[in-house]
């Protein structure tokens, strides 16, 4: 079946199954949305938030950008998605905590590791974009700099999470938050291969296992 017939056919089987199990579910929805948590994660396909957390609609607020990117707070007049998201997560919604959820095998990562000239060339957005990690290269490079290219981009992933976590911090509305401790800021990793979930422990600044 072509992929997009596909997504229709699963979105109908969705439909019905949803709609079965709770006639009243939509109706609900349609009134407006209520969800306490933001998921920052990678538009990666292997890597569906709502998926790995079993979520129904409504319950997580989800922003999905090239390796899970938080820029620093940047007040002017350019396009901020990612940076209105939270604004509106926060102000409007009153979420309670964000979390930032990173992966392996992150494409944006290996890009930022590699430092390839042609990603420049090709893809000049992401390369772009990825600068906004350079703090957990220069990080990934002062302590695995001996490391093969995997396990320098495997570090990466991590540091990348953490630097998303500190930029966080640079909006004036969720350091507010934080402070007042009616908002939590959290990390994630998650490892496709083992289907394994790590949290990151500001304390030890460890990923630690989950389950």
């Amino acid at each position: 079946m072509p992929a997009y017939e596909k997504l229709i056919s699963g979105f109908l089987e969705y439909q019905k199954r949803t709609v079965d199990a709770d006639p009243s579910l939509f109706a609900r929805l349609a009134v407006g949305q209520t969800p306490k948590c933001m998921v920052i994660a990678c538009c990666d396909s292997r890597v569906d938030p709502a998926i790995l957390a079993n979520a129904a609609p409504g319950e997580l607020f989800i922003l999905r950008n090239v390796a899970n990117l938080v820029p620093p707070c940047e007040p002017d007049d350019h396009f901020h998605g990612t940076s209105a998201a939270l604004e509106f997560a926060v102000n409007s919604l009153r979420v309670e905590y964000i979390v930032v959820m990173g992966h392996a095998g992150c494409g944006g990562v290996r890009s930022l590791m590699t430092n390839d000239p042609d990603i420049a060339a090709v893809n000049p957005f992401i390369h772009g974009w990825m600068r906004i990690a350079e703090p957990a290269r220069e990080r990934t490079l002062a302590m695995a700099a001996d490391q093969p290219l995997d396990h320098q981009v495997d570090f990466c992933e991590r540091e990348v999470i953490k630097v998303s976590l500190r930029n966080l911090l640079t909006f004036p509305c969720i350091a507010h938050g934080v402070k007042l401790g009616r908002l939590r800021l959290r990390g994630l990793y998650f490892d496709i291969a083992s289907a394994t979930l790590f949290q990151y422990r500001d304390e030890t600044d460890q990923f630690e296992p989950l389950g």
